[in-house]
């Protein structure tokens, strides 16, 4: 095994036989991947999905992917690597989109928390459940279900996501109008930091202890600490009380009036949203007849189901000179009952973009507050169609609001084209520029670059503009934390080492 670990590896032959005897010393055999797959694999996630598909990656691959089973595992693991210096890749779930996973570094262990599989304790009467960071949230959500209660977090990745990495990247659910998002859910944790200290934060509904520290764990991708255990808060279930609404509406402008009617009025639909006539026939191509589409779910008790779809109702007849018609109401369920990605789909996505040389696009999510949120839509729209250089190739550019608050929205830029060039170059050629055109016009007028996926390491080159005056506050986490920066070498905080994978 060392043999060959030794050819591989080259320039760095020698020090990488070193790291993998000293990993020897504190892990077990099968707590050790070297499997070249494994480590190609490992080396990227789905922000070069095609190139990765197609096997040019240009990343170097980890050393190493190590499966700790215990939190005192994990802290040997980065006490031995903060001395030496060696990259750290904190990986659960591998769903990430925004290059968190990505490899930037000659010497990294990916450390995986597939062990971390138990769920600890379901709590009903205080409604929580604790569970370890490697447990998957579907395996989460059916066995909370058993006892009648919720997680109210369902993303798209439900199915294979996994709880740590939803916690380290602030994720957050279709049904999050209601039940909030991640950061909501958090009740306390537990992580470990590179100097092998493990903290854990107890479980309360709430206190005034100083600032909220679960904020230095929750989204911080990787760049501080690894969690190994997380506490979310349950929710009362009930589908029976399901109600679902569509409609078509003339233009995203009136969406997004509807959305805010709704929500300054203080209700709380589980699901509010508008889709652009682009996006509206990717996923609506049966009812949507080249209009915009807007569509509501309403849960909970029977009471607030009651209120809510009354406050949904209402909010519609305000703007009905931009109400097209109303949409079957079967129509929006059965699309929201197979939303989800299945890890099958995702590998016959994959199996799509090595046959067939292409793939479905990407999307770039932004926020902003009412005012400037449709601005901003209509901005960028324009710039794309104007500005970029391979627009000919685009095959769809539109958006859509998903996640609704008192104060905003989001705005879900997703955009397909045909791939003319080499799949190493397409990254740099057509997400990049248009990524970019979209982040220019979002922090022009005050909104944020990133809703929910990240900074990862795409937009890390705008987390100073991002955050202005308050990047110091960020900047001295890290060097508080991770002094001798191990930890996730790229993610969030710009690295001039890293432009040469960038662009």
């Amino acid at each position: 095994m060392m043999k060959n670990v030794q050819q591989k590896s080259g320039i760095n032959a020698k020090e990488n036989f070193e790291i993998l005897n000293d990993l020897h010393r504190l892990l077990q055999e099968d707590q050790i991947n070297i499997n070249p797959d494994d480590l190609y694999e490992a080396s990227a996630d789905r922000y070069k999905k095609y190139a990765k598909a197609k096997k040019v990656l240009d990343v170097p691959q980890p050393i190493a992917i190590v499966y700790p089973k215990l939190a005192d595992e994990v802290s040997e693991i980065l006490r031995y690597s903060n001395a030496c210096g060696i990259n750290i890749i904190p990986r659960s779930g591998r769903t990430a989109t925004e290059g968190g996973l990505e490899n930037w570094k000659e010497q990294t262990l990916v450390v995986d928390g597939k062990n971390f599989n138990k769920i600890i304790k379901v709590d009903p009467y205080n409604l929580q459940v604790t569970a370890q960071s490697g447990v998957t949230l579907q395996e989460l959500e059916d066995e909370v279900r058993k006892h009648g209660f919720t997680t109210g977090h369902s993303p798209q990745s439900k199915p294979v996501a996994q709880m740590g990495g939803l916690v380290s990247t602030r994720s957050i659910g279709q049904f999050s109008t209601l039940y909030g998002a991640i950061e909501d859910m958090v009740v306390g944790l537990e992580c470990v930091f590179p100097d092998g200290h493990v903290s854990r934060i107890k479980n309360v509904p709430r206190r005034a202890g100083g600032p909220d520290i679960r904020h230095i764990a929750i989204g911080n991708e990787g760049t501080l600490c690894y969690i190994t255990e997380v506490t979310v808060k349950l929710f009362k279930f009930f589908p029976e009380n399901n109600r679902f609404f569509g409609y078509l509406i003339e233009d995203v402008d009136t969406g997004i009036k509807i959305l805010r009617e709704v929500m300054a009025n203080g209700y709380r639909p589980s699901v509010a949203r508008v889709y652009s006539e682009e996006d509206a026939a990717q996923h609506f191509s049966h009812f949507y007849k080249n209009k915009c589409v807007l569509i509501y779910m309403a849960e909970g008790n029977e009471h607030m189901v009651k209120a809510t779809c009354a406050g949904i109702e209402e909010a519609v007849s305000k703007f009905e000179t931009g109400i097209v018609e109303k949409v079957d109401d079967a129509l929006i369920e059965n699309w929201f009952n197979h939303l989800n990605w299945t890890q099958q789909r995702i590998d016959d996505e994959i199996q799509d973009m090595v046959t067939k040389n292409s793939h479905d696009g990407f999307t770039t999510e932004i926020s902003a507050d009412w005012e400037n949120v449709t601005d901003i839509y209509y901005n960028v729209i324009n710039r794309i169609r104007k500005e970029f250089p391979r627009s000919q190739d685009l095959t769809m550019l539109g958006g859509h609001s998903s996640h609704s608050y008192i104060n905003g929205t989001n705005m879900y830029f997703v955009y397909n084209y045909n791939i003319n060039c080499e799949p190493e170059d397409e990254m740099r050629l057509y997400h990049h520029p248009i990524q970019t055109i979209i982040v220019e016009e979002t922090l022009k007028l005050g909104g944020s670059m990133c809703h929910h996926h990240g900074i990862g390491k795409y937009r890390n080159e705008w987390t100073k503009e991002e955050h202005g005056s308050a990047y110091y506050m960020l900047e001295k986490l890290k060097t508080a934390f991770d002094p001798n920066g191990i930890m996730n070498f790229g993610t969030i905080f710009p690295q001039a080492e890293g432009e040469k994978y960038q662009k």
